[in-house]
């Protein structure tokens, strides 16, 4: 995950922090920050996660499904 994502929350965080010590705990203003938060932290748990890149064998297999080494053999 990267670390600007990261970022981003922490900087959320602060933003809603804030918003609830200026117009209070209860406001619409605190709410939809603290939403903006858990969106993004939503997005980095998504893209925790997706799947890994595929090495050069797997990349090699998709191009080749047919070479011997690729082969998948059902029991």
């Amino acid at each position: 995950m990267s670390n600007n994502i990261q970022e981003q929350i922490e900087k959320e965080r602060q933003e809603a922090r804030e918003a609830c010590e200026v117009n209070g705990t209860n406001s619409p203003e605190c709410a939809a920050a603290w939403d903006a938060v858990e969106e993004l932290q939503a997005e980095a748990s998504h893209q925790r996660e997706k799947e890994p890149p595929k090495n050069a064998f797997q990349q090699y297999c998709d191009a080749n499904p047919e070479a011997d080494e690729c082969r998948v053999y059902d029991n």
